[in-house]
């Protein structure tokens, strides 16, 4: 389990470490910051999958994603009798940070410009350097493996051996050796990040995937836009827990159930209710309902994932819905770790009421992002590769 994410230098992120329970919940008004946290786990999951540098180019490159405000703020810009300005000359080179740490590895990247030269690609990204780590925060004694350029060196026992001096400074370690042999850490951690699973906005247009029949292929893990709805939802009837999922359809519509029929070697669904003669097909479904059973899908899922993060699972849903998603994530939150970012009241009111919920909520000040109430001396402990 993730017990500490930590950002800086990301958009309004200047500066924020966050500390991370069984199931967590991201609130604050418009504008303060929880899309760009959530696009910064987003990100970090991106390193497993050797897409970090292609992710920020689709982002605008670099420098449209890096905090835009002074390197360091005064007493007196903070107190507002100052101006906010930068200063004549930086102190550290320009640096975005990503990074986490777990009650297993931790994992910290830096990313910034590469060292100028004749290249047109002097603006593209380059990974500075990498650490994997153990325990609650990065330190010398705790450090496994680093990365530094192109060169990583491994622990091995008291002292550190080489084990790669050319790597391509747009890749990360878990692209280029997550060797059992060299690195067992790197391959171990990268497995876990790839196991993270991000739910964002699911589709429910009239032309949205799970509105069509489906073939007929064993589904554990719903996919992101809920293609496979019906596959998904015969597999949890077979394989994962049926009267959960039953559970959760009776309390978000009481006395309504689905069914899931053959079509040649296509799937169907059928969500029956009360007062109608026929079913309905996911075809003649609302927007909103059709989004909730793809919710009820993903959220049982028969293969949990080590970290589920749900984007505004709000979206097109009824408020007298929202208590029974609560509910629903509440569920989820007992088999993985969940990361939930909403502005919904009902579900945030619903889930702040479990005693497991650590609910953090952000505001904005000077423009850079931070947690509501969180001083200093309440913030996790949090080292960059190059502060130790």
């Amino acid at each position: 389990m993730l017990t500490t994410l930590a950002v800086a230098n990301y958009r309004s992120l200047r500066s924020l470490v966050m500390p991370m329970g069984s199931l967590n919940l991201v609130t604050g008004a418009n504008g303060s910051g929880k899309s760009s946290l959530y696009r910064a786990l987003r990100l970090l999951a991106e390193t497993a999958q050797g897409g970090v540098v292609s992710a920020l180019s689709r982002e605008g490159g670099l420098g449209s994603t890096l905090w835009a405000g002074p390197e360091k703020f005064s007493k007196g810009m903070l107190a507002g009798t100052e101006p906010v300005e930068g200063a004549a000359r930086r102190d550290n080179a320009v640096a975005l940070k990503l990074g986490f740490a777990s009650d297993g590895f931790g994992y910290a990247i830096d990313l910034g410009y590469p060292v100028p030269s004749m290249s047109m690609f002097d603006f593209d990204p380059a990974i500075k350097s990498e650490v994997i780590f153990n325990g609650a925060f990065l330190r010398e004694a705790s450090s496994l493996v680093v990365r530094k350029g192109a060169s990583v060196r491994a622990r091995d026992g008291k002292s550190w051996r080489v084990v790669a001096q050319h790597l391509a400074p747009f890749e990360s370690i878990f692209t280029q050796m997550a060797d059992p042999e060299r690195a067992p850490e790197v391959l171990t951690l990268r497995e876990l990040i790839r196991g993270w699973r991000f739910y964002d906005h699911f589709r429910s247009d009239a032309d949205a995937p799970a509105r069509a029949p489906q073939l007929a292929t064993r589904t554990p893990v719903l996919s992101h836009d809920g293609r496979d709805l019906a596959a998904a939802w015969q597999t949890i009837r077979e394989i994962g827990d049926p009267r959960g999922l039953d559970a959760a359809v009776d309390d978000a519509f009481p006395g309504a159930h689905v069914t899931v029929v053959h079509e040649g070697e296509r799937l169907t669904l059928r969500f029956h209710q009360p007062g109608l003669l026929r079913p309905l097909s996911s075809a003649e479904l609302s927007d909103g309902t059709l989004r909730y059973l793809l919710w009820i899908a993903a959220l049982h899922t028969p293969r949990p994932p080590p970290l589920m993060v749900l984007n505004e699972p709000e979206t097109s849903l009824h408020p007298d819905l929202l208590p029974a998603l609560g509910r629903l994530i509440l569920g989820a939150a007992k088999r993985s770790q969940v990361w939930v970012v909403s502005h919904a009241s009902r579900l945030i009111a619903t889930l702040e009421a479990a005693a497991e919920c650590n609910s953090v909520r952000l505001e904005k000040t000077l423009s850079q992002t931070k947690i509501e109430g969180q001083g200093m001396l309440d913030e996790p402990p949090w080292h960059w590769l190059e502060d130790r």
